[in-house]
């Protein structure tokens, strides 16, 4: 009963301090508005507010200017002048440090369901001074810490979680800074609307794919099937040592590799309607882990889904094209 009594109010701020939160970033999107693809920060765009080290220093200073008061000791008056002067010049430095960057979406890479995606973002400094301890953040994830050179541009990673397949949609994040003294901290809200691709996650153990089914008199794809000779063509390097005309060789002194056409080729069709699986969910992690399987063969494959179909081909297009359909299947493109 007495846990139970404890952990009431710990809950009670923890919902307060979330609906403050809550609050705070509604007013800061309906004062900014949608932001652009690159962003320069402005003075009135940067926030600032003391830290916890920063409110004890000036608990601090006000103690000791106190003291220095009540028994009129010069050099103690030196000392707090000293102190508090410092705290002015790290409050207007530490809110300089980020007015006059340059932000702009540089892109992410698509990943699977339970990966992390990273958003990456590049940071300019226009300026002719240098600035320093700079990170950007969302929730409970923020980048490395940075500095930037006058001129200087670099890219912070900003990873975030995925549960599911889709679209993730970054709509805000913030880049903030304690320097100097982490007496102050200072900070800038983005509402860029970012957003990566997340495949199905592939599962650990699919059923076996359908069989691999042969078919004849297509062009087949370089070093494979050797059956009908279609003519010479020049050598090019990673041709295989049996494809060289060795005889064309001797007489000519020039390397030619044979070419051969109305070989039999393979490919497999995965088809969503044919997968025995409970969900729709289910269907798509097992066509994502057979794609993936026979990309790394370099196998030519085709996909079916309802509504959509790619002919067999491979490579990195094709893996593309297919996973993407397997990620947004049932989803609105936009």
């Amino acid at each position: 009963m007495s846990s139970i009594l404890w952990q009431y109010p710990s809950r009670l701020v923890g919902t307060v301090r979330d609906r403050a939160t809550l609050r705070a970033r509604r007013w800061a999107r309906k004062r900014q508005g949608t932001d652009a693809a690159t962003t320069e920060l402005r003075p009135r765009r940067v926030y600032i507010l003391p830290t916890g080290v920063g409110l004890v220093f000036g608990l601090m200073t006000f103690a000791m200017l106190l003291g220095s008061m009540n028994y009129n000791n010069n050099l103690s008056f030196v000392l707090t002048f000293i102190l508090i002067s410092i705290g002015f010049v790290a409050m207007h430095q530490c809110q300089r440090n980020l007015v006059g960057l340059e932000l702009t979406f540089a892109g992410t890479d698509p990943v699977f369901a339970g990966q992390a995606i990273r958003f990456r973002v590049a940071i300019t400094n226009q300026s002719k001074s240098a600035r320093y301890g700079m990170r950007i953040y969302h929730e409970k994830t923020e980048s490395d810490v940075h500095d930037l050179q006058p001129g200087e541009s670099k890219i912070f990673v900003l990873p975030i979680a995925t549960d599911r397949r889709g679209w993730v949609q970054l709509e805000r994040f913030g880049i903030r800074t304690l320097f100097p003294f982490e007496l102050f901290r200072s900070w800038a809200w983005l509402h860029m609307d970012l957003r990566g691709l997340v495949y199905p996650k592939p599962v650990e153990n699919p059923p076996a794919p359908p069989p691999t089914r042969v078919a004849q008199g297509h062009r087949q794809h370089d070093a494979r099937g050797e059956e009908d000779f279609a003519g010479l063509r020049k050598y090019h390097a990673g041709d295989s040592p049996r494809h060289v005309a060795w005889k064309a060789y001797a007489r000519s002194g020039q390397l030619l590799s044979k070419q051969f056409a109305g070989a039999d080729t393979s490919s497999q069709w995965f088809d969503f309607d044919e997968i025995e699986a409970a969900n729709t969910e289910k269907r798509l992690s097992i066509l994502t882990r057979w794609i993936v399987n026979a990309d790394r063969t370099r196998e030519d494959y085709g996909l079916r889904i309802p509504g959509r179909e790619f002919p067999p081909a491979h490579g990195d297009e094709q893996r593309r094209q297919c996973l993407e359909a397997l990620a947004l299947f049932n989803e609105k493109v936009s």
